[in-house]
């Protein structure tokens, strides 16, 4: 797949703002997040990109573009009822499409393949194949990360269709061949928001020949509404036991670590700020927690795998998952190396580890460990990947 090349038509495209005021002036239709949709409304590889609202009637809205899929505000009540955007992210299409000066993941569906594959290399029916390695480290140690980053699906335009008020269903192709992935692969992104206030994350996908694939959604969540400080209040429980250890390059050694006794114990919960400056060795590899979790819930989507917590706004997420994983990363480089220049929605800079991701999965680089679930999708095989967010006050 080529380097997307992002052209903006309309950006101003008054169709989208018609709320006439007093003096014959127009203003903005603004959703309750605060984000005007015309700012959304573009052409991307000749491809029409808008923005999405989703909402439920007790006060859930979830913005949505379909360019890579990306969950852009979430909102949901705090325990004072006031609309709380708890996802981090742009209020405009170019900052997400300048992969070169804003790149980022922020609430992206990531494809083909989600975490890092060692060396960008895996074997799959005695062939090898060699992925992009846009995941560079000391040592030659470079990984294929999120299928590709700036060439994966988080930057592809999906074709959108909203079929209700609380539905949104997102369609991609991708060819053979792309970043190095075998196989023609279609597939289904369903975003829907349930009358519970649950963000329901459907992922489906077929292929024309042997290849692996392993969805994820990547919100960046901070509970508190605050995003000017780091999430260090956010309280977190994870339903694991073991954790898969990682080197410096974030990669699996391999070895799955029990979290007794270790600051990966998330089974009482407890705010992350207790244990993320740990001289622990795996928490000072990685700045922070960004390990994948071995779940309890054996695939069961019924059980809680995880959840979060603010008690300043006293909203409570709770998380369910299909996938055997589940990636915890506390946004190690935000607010760092230029990051903390870079201004996002509503004029917000965001410092080191204001978010926490909750990213369900097969383990990461799973092609190369055939002892872990595997990734492999095969012709006449349909690819079934789900993950729910449920929203409530404490």
């Amino acid at each position: 797949m080529k380097a997307l090349k992002a052209s903006f038509v309309g950006m101003g495209a008054m169709a989208l703002m018609l709320c006439a005021c007093a003096g014959g002036q127009q203003e903005p239709q603004l959703t309750v997040s605060g984000l005007n949709p015309a700012k959304f409304d573009t052409i991307i590889n000749e491809q029409p990109v808008k923005l999405y609202t989703l909402k439920n009637a007790n006060g859930m809205e979830v913005c949505i573009t379909n360019y890579g899929g990306r969950v852009v505000s979430l909102v949901v009540p705090d325990k004072d009822g006031n609309p709380t955007d708890v996802v981090l992210g742009f209020d405009n299409i170019r900052q997400y499409a300048d992969t070169q000066n804003t790149p980022t993941d922020y609430g992206s569906s990531v494809g083909r393949y989600a975490n890092r594959i060692n060396m960008g290399q895996f074997v799959l029916d005695d062939s090898t194949y060699q992925l992009k390695q846009n995941d560079r480290h000391p040592g030659g140690r470079d990984h294929c990360l999120h299928g590709g980053g700036d060439t994966g699906w988080m930057n592809c335009v999906y074709a959108a269709e909203q079929t209700d008020s609380q539905t949104l269903k997102l369609t991609i192709v991708a060819p053979d061949g792309e970043n190095g992935f075998p196989g023609t692969v279609k597939a289904i992104t369903t975003y829907k928001v349930t009358n519970d206030n649950v963000l329901d994350i459907t992922w489906e996908a077929e292929t024309d020949k042997p290849t692996i694939i392993n969805q994820t959604n990547h919100n960046y969540y901070n509970l508190s509404g605050d995003l000017e400080n780091p999430g260090y209040d956010q309280v977190l429980y994870v339903n694991a036991d073991s954790f898969t250890e990682s080197d410096e390059s974030y990669m699996p050694t391999g070895k799955i670590l029990p979290v007794e006794g270790t600051p990966m114990d998330f089974r009482t919960p407890h705010a992350i700020g207790d244990s993320i400056h740990s001289d622990y060795y795996q928490i000072k590899n990685a700045h922070g927690y960004d390990h994948n979790w071995c779940l309890n819930t054996a695939g069961d989507d019924t059980q809680v795998c995880a959840s979060l917590y603010s008690p300043k706004t006293g909203i409570m997420m709770e998380m369910f998952t299909n996938e055997p994983g589940v990636q915890v990363y506390s946004g190690n480089f935000q607010g760092v190396g230029g990051e903390e220049n870079v201004v996002r929605k509503l004029g917000k800079k965001y410092p080191q580890h204001v978010s926490v991701c909750l990213e369900s999965q097969k383990y990461p680089d799973s092609p190369n460990h055939p002892e872990w679930a595997s990734p492999v999708l095969r012709p006449g095989e349909k690819y079934y990947s789900h993950a729910a967010y449920k929203f409530s006050i404490k």
